[in-house]
């Protein structure tokens, strides 16, 4: 991460350990929160398989902290989740990592059924070679999905009930856990049926965070990813963060080879009937295929054009200032009195872009050289 991003950096963090150190948060560690991890705790020992719920962006920040007190075990999975989100020769080179840590992992994409498939055929594999070893197989297998908030948990018991239910051909009224892309959405601990003879269950728990964070860089991360509450810290602040990363990497080179003819009909007022009726039914959505496309175009073009240093923190906010103003008009907002206004605007959508994958594939923890200890 280039220097220019140090502060803004210590600036989120400072602003979620300050979220954190007050009790009055209506979402952090609240009296349900410390109830929920009391509960998790005393079923923990009860259950046959652990499955730890990480975030493939994060693979380290997002670790549940609360599993360190436990001795490492055949019964602890690790499950990197929206792996489709998350660079992908780095994920394999993250399960690469955990394999030789001794730690069991998975990569998954909860909303890709085939995947899930994959997932579910893993665990009754895991399943199988558990009952071998005991002198009485059991009829019921319990698993605990765990995790930090939004990190998929709900979205990964959805699926596994659902396709475990096709594939078992079982019939009755399926069943749902609560999914949001908020956090801490889910607030009591529910069971789904994922898999027949044997039974299998799988437990979805709240998510958790630790009383406090003590890393900035981590702070940041999680922010950024959604574990925490926008609120805490602001959007435009987290865009800047993620503007830094853009910039800084070689993920926005891959949007040099889009056509520009596109973005010249719907800036222009040219093109086609049909382009004509779209640009009339959608200017302001945000997620439509060609309004994204022109983000990426406009990105690709304001950094490839860039003469700055991108280490010189003046030079940095010259080149995000001027993201933001393109921003606004592909994004087809009109232009207020207030520059935060306007800036608040872009960085809702393009916050949303990031985090549903359309403006790039990042992992944002880099490989550490040995397995530190986060420190909470």
């Amino acid at each position: 991460m280039m220097a220019a991003a140090a502060s803004l950096i210590q600036k989120i963090g400072e602003a979620v350990k300050q979220v954190a150190a007050n009790r009055g948060s209506d979402w952090w560690y609240t009296p349900h929160m410390a109830a929920a991890s009391r509960a998790i705790s005393e079923r923990l020992p009860l259950v046959d398989l652990i499955l730890e719920v990480r975030d493939s962006r994060i693979p380290w920040s997002s670790e549940y902290g609360q599993l360190r007190k436990l001795t490492p075990s055949a019964r602890h999975i690790i499950v990197l989740n929206k792996k489709d989100l998350a660079n992908r020769c780095q994920t394999k080179e993250w399960l690469r990592f955990l394999k030789e840590h001794n730690c069991s992992s998975f990569a998954v994409d909860s909303h890709n059924k085939e995947n899930v498939q994959e997932f579910l055929n893993f665990i009754q594999a895991r399943v199988k070679e558990m009952n071998k070893m005991k002198h009485h197989p059991a009829n019921t297998i319990t698993l605990m999905l765990v995790g930090i908030p939004n990190v998929g948990k709900s979205a990964l018991a959805n699926a596994l009930h659902q396709v475990g239910r096709i594939t078992a051909a079982e019939k009755g009224k399926l069943k749902h856990s609560i999914v949001s892309p908020q956090p801490g959405e889910t607030k009591s601990i529910s069971s789904l049926k994922i898999a027949s003879h044997p039974n299998v269950y799988v437990l979805d728990t709240p998510g958790i965070l630790p009383s406090k964070i003590n890393d900035d860089w981590v702070c940041s991360k999680l922010a950024l990813t959604g574990a925490i509450k926008d609120s805490a810290v602001g959007e435009i602040e987290l865009v800047q963060y993620f503007l830094s990363i853009l910039n800084s990497s070689d993920e926005y080179t891959k949007w040099g080879k889009l056509s520009g003819i596109e973005i010249g009909r719907l800036s222009s007022g040219g093109g086609t009937d049909l382009d004509k009726r779209r640009k009339k039914q959608y200017p302001t959505d945000h997620t439509q295929d060609f309004i994204v496309n022109n983000v990426r175009r406009t990105l690709f073009e304001a950094i490839s054009s860039f003469k700055g240093d991108l280490e010189n923190r003046k030079d940095t906010a010259r080149l995000m200032e001027e993201e933001f103003n393109l921003l606004l008009k592909v994004f087809h907002l009109p232009s207020e009195s207030e520059e935060e206004t306007n800036w608040k605007r872009v960085a809702t959508k393009l916050l949303n872009l990031f985090r549903t994958g359309r403006v790039g594939h990042y992992t944002l923890d880099s490989i550490p050289s040995k397995a530190p200890s986060i420190s909470f």
